[in-house]
């Protein structure tokens, strides 16, 4: 992945044409006036509590009456009676009732007459006192929201998109579910901000892909570009289940008596084969990333293994293609959000991103760094764009080496061949903790300890060309430092975080709403090695990405591995390694026979974004050690368990 695209200052021409001609007029001390910050100055427990129910136009549960989704709002009082209008956050989620937000799974609560008191988050109490109106949107299907949901499809966007047009005058809502007493949304300005971590954000993705007018940034955090690469990798299962379970799994008790028709869509249209459908087409949100006119400020775990990696890439590489102006942090934590392991930091910088991008303040944010990337755990640098301008493409090639399956990793073009038999029950960790041992599950390539650091910025590809003996046949590939360190522990249960007990307040809180939430700090391990990318593929799709076919046993297939985006630098000492298997336990499920592998060492190579390119690495391997160390297991992180199948419920 190749990124060239700064980050600009984004005020239109215009705008800044008429700043500059105020301040022309304006005494210098009226200038120095103009706000950079939003202060807390209304009340928070004044503020006004209200219900609306947009219609979506659809009639997703068919029951002859178009589909009306709940939208709880929290607005400061004041501005409406002061004849101002403010701007808008939006958190439009499947799990306001069901499962819960954030790291205390905090559901909505109503008072007797409908309105909410509690709503999830800190978003409410800490932005509304600051002059915006706070919007909970329940999917179509979940909570109090007609319709059923469809797992990224139709009715889950037009949910949240109908909600951004009504807030703009272009649709319509009700005071009650059924009623016909409308209600205009005169109290804002439309211009809207979506902001949600997982299926929340995935929601913002695909809202912003239907480039609807009033949406003027999104904050998706862990979230979903397309939702083929949710469930499958070149075909390759990532789980055992589909939509169908997802979609039951958050349905409201009414959209399960209602929704057996689009169920059964999602069971059809989504076949465990991994073929691609036109059910996937509609759930791919990178192909209308052209359409996106908001801004995007992306936060996300380079090891996520829920929402994985291979969600950044491909959408951010579109973005920058179309223009759209892009920040984006990665941590080193699983699916977490930065509310949980940048606090203070996180706060601030989401307040002063909604301050620029919602009310217009020139407070420099467009300024600073593109990207922020934590390098140690609780450590981060930042930089100017990203992948960082000097980033290139290196083609890595495999080579054999004294032992079978321990080899080395180079410039120059390999011979020969090494032999693979897939073992479901081993994982990458399993694998890279034995980089240097001959083992019969997977073949490892490795430099010498480099001489120089080594930084990968981007986005990487293997291609693997493999010879099975049997007519299905799996295929991981893994990048991996490896070197001492201590990371955050992203294979326990924290993914990289432990939660305490004591709590920092942020806002202001209610009775029935406190913005005080239980602090955290990172959960690290001490490990002799780090993976730093991952990707997997049927061997049956080598031909056509969507469409899988039986194998021939003895035949000789390429395929290209697609690995997820990382930003990781490689320390002189340390070795870049390349493992090749097949079933990476609990990342992808097994084929339905047990293959042997033949690779074809001299048709395999790994293209990998290294800042520098080739000479970088030429640079940090000069002068390596070629011997191979000695074959002592390797200690890692906690082996990956089986990830939830729901995309940040009930974290």
């Amino acid at each position: 992945m190749s990124i060239r695209t700064r980050f600009t200052i984004w005020r239109p021409l215009a705008t800044a044409a008429t700043a500059a001609l105020l301040a022309t007029f304006l005494t210098p001390a009226a200038a120095q006036a103009a706000p950079r910050e939003s202060q807390p100055v209304y009340s928070y427990e004044n503020a006004v509590r209200e219900a609306v129910w947009v219609d979506t136009g659809l009639d997703g549960d068919s029951d002859g009456k178009t589909d009306r989704v709940a939208v709880d709002i929290v607005r400061p009082r004041e501005p409406a009676q002061q004849g101002r209008k403010v701007p808008v956050i939006m958190d439009a989620s499947p799990y306001y009732s069901c499962c819960g937000r954030g790291n205390e799974s905090q559901l909505k609560t109503y008072d007797a007459n409908g309105n909410v008191v509690q709503m999830p988050l800190f978003y409410d109490n800490y932005f509304v006192p600051r002059g915006y109106a706070f919007v909970g949107v329940d999917l179509a299907g979940t909570n109090r929201s007609d319709g059923c949901v469809d797992v990224g499809g139709r009715s889950d966007i037009q949910s949240a998109k109908a909600v951004v047009d009504w807030l703009n005058g272009r649709a319509t809502a009700y005071t009650t579910r059924s009623g016909t007493t409308r209600s205009k949304a005169t109290w804002t300005n439309g211009k809207t901000g979506m902001i949600g971590k997982s299926w929340d954000g995935t929601i913002a993705n695909g809202v912003a892909a239907t480039g609807v007018k009033g949406l003027k940034t999104i904050v998706p955090i862990s979230a979903i570009s397309t939702w083929y690469d949710y469930y499958f990798s070149k075909g390759a299962p990532l789980y055992d289940s589909g939509p169908d379970w997802l979609s039951d799994y958050v349905d409201s008790p009414d959209a399960r008596a209602k929704c057996a028709a689009v169920q059964q869509k999602l069971v059809d249209q989504a076949p465990r084969t991994g073929d691609w459908t036109p059910l996937w087409t509609e759930r791919d949100y990178v192909k209308d990333a052209s359409k996106v006119k908001a801004s995007v400020f992306l936060i996300h775990g380079m090891q996520d293994l829920n929402v994985r990696m291979q969600h950044v890439g491909p959408w951010w590489d579109a973005l920058a293609r179309n223009g759209v102006e892009r920040k984006v942090w990665l941590s080193q934590t699983g699916h977490v959000d930065p509310f949980d392991f940048r606090r203070a930091t996180w706060v601030d910088t989401l307040h002063r991103w909604f301050d620029h991008e919602l009310l217009g303040y020139d407070n420099g944010i467009d300024r600073e760094p593109m990207a922020d990337i934590e390098r140690h755990p609780d450590q981060w640098v930042t930089s100017k764009s990203w992948p960082p301008r000097g980033t290139a493409t290196t083609t890595l090639r495999p080579a054999e080496g004294t032992q079978e399956g321990v080899g080395t990793l180079g410039l120059a073009k390999g011979t020969g061949t090494e032999t693979l038999t897939d073992n479901p029950a081993l994982s990458e960790t399993d694998w890279a903790a034995q980089i240097d041992t001959s083992t019969p599950d997977k073949a490892g390539f490795a430099t010498g300890p480099l001489t120089k650091d080594l930084r990968l910025s981007g986005s990487s590809k293997v291609t693997v060309t493999a010879t099975p003996t049997t007519s299905t046949a799996h295929l991981s590939a893994v990048l991996v430092d490896l070197g001492p360190d201590t990371i955050r522990d992203y294979g326990a249960s924290g993914e990289g975080i432990s939660t305490l007990t004591d709590r920092t307040c942020w806002g202001v809180s209610t009775t029935g709403d406190s913005a005080c939430f239980k602090e955290t700090q990172a959960k690290t391990a001490a490990v002799d090695y780090t993976v730093v990318s991952r990707g997997w593929a049927d061997l049956g799709n080598h031909a056509d990405p969507g469409k899988g076919v039986p194998l021939t046993p003895g035949k000789a297939y390429t395929i290209t591995l697609d690995l997820g985006a990382t930003d990781h630098v490689v320390p002189a000492g340390h070795r870049l390694a390349l493992i090749v298997a097949g079933t990476d336990k609990d990342l992808i499920d097994p084929p339905s026979t047990t293959p042997t592998l033949k690779i074809d060492l001299s048709r395999t190579s790994a293209r990998v974004p290294l800042v520098g390119g080739a000479s970088a690495f030429a640079y940090a391997t000069e002068g390596a050690a070629t011997a191979v160390p000695e074959a002592t297991p390797l200690e890692g992180v906690t082996a990956p368990r089986t990830v939830q199948r729901v995309p940040g419920g009930a974290e």
